[in-house]
């Protein structure tokens, strides 16, 4: 696995043992905690009402409750990376189509059978949205 899917990952489990745990984001990373997997998590955390609209938006026919906690936060993460590249630092971005495809990878390795389509569903909706903005 590449160094930058572990710490994506790192930061995916942090985001998830806080959300489910109910525990401050701080509390659930371990010492030795990368830069990038902390900066990640917490520019997901300080965004999460808008990447939550999101997910709720793209999500038709699901609440936010609904979706299984290791799924948003797989979803927050893919989403801060698609939408919101600029804040993490420049020399930690990756394509768009590279942060769906880390998001999908995660959910079929931890996740039910179902999960990865569900993933990709809503990340390729909001990359779809995004390009057509920008155009």
């Amino acid at each position: 696995m590449a160094r930058r899917t572990a710490q994506r990952r790192a930061a995916i489990w942090a985001l998830y043992q806080s959300d489910l745990l109910d525990r401050p984001l701080e509390e659930t990373f371990p010492r030795d905690v990368h830069s990038f997997t902390r900066a990640l998590a917490s520019e997901v955390k300080e965004h999460q009402p808008e990447l939550d609209a999101l997910i709720t938006q793209y999500a038709r026919g699901w609440t936010l409750g609904r979706i299984a906690p290791l799924e948003r936060s797989i979803l927050r993460v893919g989403l801060l990376e698609l939408i919101r590249p600029e804040l993490l630092p420049g020399d930690q971005l990756i394509p768009a189509e590279g942060a769906i495809n880390e998001a999908v990878e995660t959910a079929k390795e931890f996740c039910g059978a179902d999960a990865p389509g569900f993933v990709n569903g809503i990340l390729a909706a909001a990359l779809r949205d995004r390009q057509t903005a920008d155009a």
